[in-house]
């Protein structure tokens, strides 16, 4: 099969994800008399230079831009409950808050994370109906740490599941991957399909970084839903070669094994080698080889159906380099922009796959017989 056309890869974006207002925090930690009040990790900084790279590079205009919706709350409610969703509603009407599990938010944060969740549910829609080939949702806030009763690590709704959910729910797929590369656990994905057969859901992180203790081998899903959760904890300094050899010895053939008709990737850019909340070691072209290998897996499993949806990536200088790297792939067009990162890490050591690496991949491989498959 040939590669994606280049007028074919959807784009969602909308200026007010960029609108969400994360306070005066310190990073991770509210503002106090022991700390200095200065810039929450999750601020739009990251976001808006990936789309100004993406502007300035000549992409843009190659992708097929894809309007975005606020999800109802009924589709909110598909994953959250309605306490929840009351909560985050009654935050959004004022002027600053915690959410609960260093998650701020401000006033109108409520409807702009409801038009992330519809950011996605754009992409899903628009490849579903082979509008697109594939697309790429550039929304925020993110969403793979949100649980059904409970806003954490920074996410206020479940984005990816909720489509998902969604798609499902009005009979346009049956089969669906979630394939996480975060380098936190995509903890609220697995929650909302751990007992679901239909949901593929495999998440690549740092081992018990965040949330902790959670996105162990151990965790592969109840009930019919057993086998369907596979977590690939990966030990801190994984590069490049740790990585690309996690997705072909565990990530490309669960795939393989449980053929869906929709992959999905939460698209997380805070296991590059500059992240702040993150200590792995990939690069713009590890990005690149490891989108590769998915478009290649959606093309012999799915006719090409792969949608990417922004999650995590807090190194402003470095996000842009990756976010456009992944959305070249899509694309299959090269815009010559050059990594200026790249020669410095092409000296760190460190990229090569090692034996302790490669043991906890092989680990995660030994639980690929437990993969559901349609046959």
């Amino acid at each position: 099969m040939t590669g994606p056309s280049l007028t074919h890869t959807g784009f969602v974006f909308q200026e007010l994800y960029l609108w969400h207002n994360t306070q005066n925090w310190a990073q991770i930690f509210p503002p106090g008399l022991t700390v200095q009040p200065g810039e929450h990790a999750e601020n739009p900084e990251t976001k808006r230079r990936l789309k100004n790279l993406l502007d300035v590079s000549g992409m843009t205009e190659r992708l097929v831009p894809l309007r975005p919706r606020a999800a109802t709350e009924e589709e909110l409610a598909l994953v959250h409950t309605q306490a929840h969703i009351a909560g985050i509603k009654a935050l959004s009407e004022g002027y600053g808050a915690d959410a609960g599990a260093l998650t701020p938010m401000g006033r109108g944060s409520y409807e702009i994370a409801a038009l992330a969740v519809g950011g996605v549910m754009a992409a899903v829609d628009a490849v579903l109906a082979g509008e697109v080939r594939n697309a790429y949702a550039l929304t925020r806030p993110p969403g793979h740490h949100a649980l059904a009763d409970l806003a954490m690590g920074f996410c206020l709704f479940a984005n990816i599941a909720i489509a998902v959910k969604r798609a499902q729910r009005e009979g346009r797929v049956a089969r669906v991957a979630v394939v996480d590369w975060d380098v936190h656990h995509g903890n609220g994905t697995q929650a909302a399909f751990y007992d679901d057969p239909s949901v593929l859901t495999i998440s690549l992180h740092q081992d018990c970084l965040f949330p902790p203790a959670s996105g162990l081998l151990r965790e592969q899903g109840e009930g019919a839903g057993f086998g369907a959760n596979l977590n690939i904890p990966l030990p801190p300094g994984c590069g490049d070669g740790a990585y690309l050899a996690a997705l072909e010895r565990v990530v490309v053939p669960a795939l393989k094994r449980f053929r869906p008709d929709l992959i999905v990737i939460a698209s997380g850019l805070d296991a590059s080698g500059v992240d702040p909340l993150g200590r792995m070691m990939v690069t713009s072209e590890g990005y690149r080889r490891m989108t590769r290998l998915l478009i290649g897996a959606a093309d012999e499993l799915c006719d090409g159906r792969l949608i990417a949806a922004h999650e995590g990536g807090y190194s402003a200088t470095y996000v842009p380099y990756c976010g456009l790297a992944i959305i070249e792939e899509l694309s299959g067009h090269r815009t010559g922009v050059t990594d200026d990162w790249a020669p410095l890490m092409a000296e760190w050591g460190g990229q090569e796959a090692a034996p302790h690496q490669l043991a906890a991949i092989d680990a995660a491989a030994s639980l690929l017989p437990a993969v559901p498959s349609p046959d």
